[in-house]
């Protein structure tokens, strides 16, 4: 039994030096204004989270991952559990938080009781023709150029010193499943994807992807869900003409089925545009894959070298 159960995936951290180039990379991969102080920059998708990307003054970093809990009341059984001091939250929609450190020393966020922003009007889905039905007639289809419409923070990837330590601190005190579990021979598997037990209701294939991997411990990536696949490539083509650093995409996943494009922000940290995720409930159960499935595709370009580190 763990102690509470996030709800979902809330924000990720970060340090830079320079706030304004931030804030230009983010506008151009979608992600829009939430708050701007002097020493961070918060910004947000066009789904409901006040922010789901926070980025302090300094030097280069991963800071933390936050997750969201169902309640205060959770905040207060995380805190008895650890001994972390529940918090005001000073980040757009208040509320309380919990600031703890995973095996690795990676910082985790639990936060509860904020108050939602404004949902914002995204275009309305465009038929799409095909061999299943010809339902756009006497109408042409026309994507308009610019970034891609990211809705919000779907997950995040952690590099780990020894996975099941950290499988059993998430699952613990996070209440995280297992949906995919990487094992590279019958006695050690190298990571796993972990989604939110929500019961009945179905939530992403992984919240957080856990993996130990030879580069040691260390942030992977962090990936937002787009409006769809036409919204996906426009974003991929808007990132290319501003001259951002691709890394891996356009593709689609074997496991979670995402179509994915990888980019790198300024200072080296990986961020990722995805629709068309496999949705699971609490009674789904988990599943053994290889490592051929972690790094293959359905379609797309391979892997490349330098992708987790």
């Amino acid at each position: 039994m763990s102690v509470i159960k996030v709800e979902d995936i809330a924000h990720v951290r970060f340090r830079a030096p320079d706030l304004d180039r931030m804030a230009q990379y983010l506008a151009d991969f979608g992600l829009l204004p939430a708050e701007a102080r002097t020493d961070r920059l918060y910004v947000r998708g066009r789904g409901s989270a006040p922010f789901v990307h926070v980025t302090e003054r300094g030097e280069p970093a991963f800071l933390a991952v936050g997750f969201r809990a169902h309640s205060l009341a959770d905040l207060e059984a995380l805190s008895a559990a650890t001994g972390a001091p529940v918090e005001d939250h000073d980040a757009p929609g208040s509320g309380r938080i919990v600031r703890l450190k995973d095996p690795d020393g990676h910082g985790v966020e639990v936060v509860a009781g904020q108050t939602p922003a404004p949902e914002m009007a995204i275009e309305p889905p465009s038929a799409w023709n095909s061999a299943h039905g010809r339902p756009r007639q006497s109408t042409v289809k026309r994507i308009s150029a610019g970034s891609a419409t990211v809705m919000r923070l779907g997950h995040a990837v952690l590099n780990v010193s020894d996975f099941r330590a950290s499988e059993a601190w998430y699952k613990g005190l996070l209440g995280f499943l297992t949906s995919d579990e990487i094992a590279v021979a019958p006695e050690f598997s190298l990571g796993a994807f972990l989604r939110c037990d929500r019961g009945d209701t179905p939530t992403d294939h992984h919240t957080l992807f856990l993996a130990q991997l030879p580069t040691g411990p260390g942030f992977n990536h962090a990936a937002f869900e787009v409006q769809d696949l036409d919204d996906l490539m426009r974003g991929h083509a808007h990132l290319k003409a501003a001259g951002a650093d691709p890394e891996w995409g356009v593709g689609r996943h074997i496991l979670g089925s995402q179509v994915f494009d990888y980019w790198r922000d300024p200072w080296g940290f990986t961020l990722e545009h995805w629709t068309d995720g496999d949705l699971l409930t609490a009674a789904d159960p988990p599943r053994k894959a290889s490592i051929q499935d972690l790094m293959g595709v359905q379609w797309g370009m391979p892997m490349p070298s330098t992708m987790g580190g």
